[in-house]
């Protein structure tokens, strides 16, 4: 396999709508494809998983009634290792979702050099009409219809939005159960008095302000002079917000799902509870308050949209002013909307690369499970610093190989050519 960047690209046609996020996926496989000589035959086999798996989850409420809901595990890849990623209760789950977000985390795990592949699943629930005890009952059982497929060397969940280190717990106390043993590996993001990481929660938003970071140092523009806007104050966009703070960025605006607070003159962002902390927090913060639109279109250096998929799209992304947009939620930026700022001359960099920070970490609890040996709050985040210049370093490198390549494109020319030596030094079965 050559490892010279071709400088044509494929696939330029963007669609009038939005697409799944297996659309999308499969899109930017066939764009990135064009920038790196590699087997088309690897390509196609990165187009779909290796398996979906479609279970029916039924729960007992706390009033005696039976629900059934619908749950799904979707495995993309395993060339470099077991298939990684997380498990989300929400009410949009679906199967093309799943598969989609399965991809990118294959994406994401080359992206970092991790011996994962991607996989993705989830509920059709949401949780917030769940109590507590139903949540578990509901977390136990989906653990059972998914045992024969997950375990410690095979597929690794871990929390995504609607699930937390609890359900983590929950399921590996259900899979240990039924194994007969205690296998803390079966999971990632537990509490750390279960085989936990110390700084998991954070490692996401920590990824993400490391790596804005790292592309304003690019960009020769001093964060000291840095404005920024964080859609979302969640676990990834508040721990970003509250380090690039901390790192001397003004970070102007932030926002969860009831608005915006938007002060140009900066936000102690260190004094706002965050969405887990105090729902509806944020907009009870001094400032003005706005939508989450809005939000989108302020004049600001820097742009991280760290709260969910699809948000800047055909119909927003005229309004985007950002001169930098960092992704720190999974695809929230749709392939139209993608080649809409290419054109603007307007770096976005991706959330494969961005937001790896909580796989990463993962790959540290897994190494801690396996060895029975829990590292330091201090040692995480330092190995965390430098994995994640690591993979930003070689991503710039691939950039810079290609002109015409956009940073998405450069992230997945490095998981593409890590991808493409693993299949053919492994080959095809038969």
């Amino acid at each position: 396999m050559s490892s010279e960047i071709c400088l044509t690209s494929s696939d330029s046609e963007v669609p009038s709508e939005p697409e799944s996020a297996r659309a999308v996926a499969r899109r930017q496989l066939r764009r990135a494809a064009g920038f790196v000589d590699i087997d088309p035959n690897v390509v196609e086999r990165l187009e779909d998983p290796t398996a979906v798996h479609e279970v029916t989850v039924p729960v007992e409420r706390d009033d005696g009634t039976v629900e059934t809901y619908t749950g799904y595990r979707a495995q993309h890849n395993s060339v470099r290792g077991p298939h990684k990623g997380g498990l989300r209760f929400h009410p949009d789950v679906s199967r093309e979702e799943c598969i989609g977000l399965s991809m990118w985390m294959t994406w994401k795990c080359a992206v970092m050099d991790l011996p994962f592949g991607g996989a993705k699943g989830g509920v059709v629930v949401d949780p917030t009409e769940l109590s507590a005890d139903e949540a578990e009952r509901l977390t136990r059982r989906f653990t059972e219809e998914l045992r024969p497929v997950i375990g410690p060397n095979t597929d690794i969940p871990a929390p995504d939005m609607g699930t937390d280190a609890q359900t983590m717990a929950w399921i590996m106390d259900a899979y240990s159960m039924q194994e007969g043993e205690t296998r803390p590996g079966v999971v990632t993001g537990k509490p750390p008095v279960v085989g936990g990481s110390y700084g998991r929660q954070e490692a996401p938003g920590r990824s993400v302000a490391i790596v804005a970071r790292k592309t304003l140092d690019y960009y020769d523009r001093p964060l000291s002079e840095t404005t920024v806007a964080v859609q979302g104050f969640g676990s990834v966009g508040a721990n970003a917000a509250r380090l690039l703070d901390e790192w001397g960025a003004d970070v102007v605006a932030v926002s969860d799902v009831n608005g915006a607070i938007y002060d140009p003159d900066g936000l102690d962002v260190g004094a706002i509870p965050t969405h887990e902390e105090r729902p509806g927090a944020v907009t009870e913060q001094p400032g003005e308050v706005v939508d989450n639109e809005t939000l989108l279109g302020l004049d600001v250096d820097l742009l991280a949209p760290c709260a969910v998929g699809n948000v800047i799209t055909a119909d927003t992304v005229d309004d985007v002013r950002a001169d930098i947009v960092v992704e720190g939620a999974n695809g929230p930026t749709t392939f139209e909307a993608d080649t809409v700022l290419a054109e603007r001359g307007v770096p976005v960099i991706p959330d494969v690369l961005a937001n790896a920070g909580g796989v990463t970490v993962s790959y540290f609890e897994w190494l801690q499970d396996i060895n029975r040996r829990a590292w330091s709050l201090e040692r995480v985040n330092e190995e965390l610093r430098g994995e994640m210049e690591t993979a930003w370093n070689a991503v710039r490198d691939a950039y810079e190989r290609a002109p015409e390549a956009t940073w998405r494109d450069a992230a997945y020319v490095v998981a593409l050519e890590r991808l493409s030596e693993a299949h053919e030094a492994r080959g095809l079965w038969p």
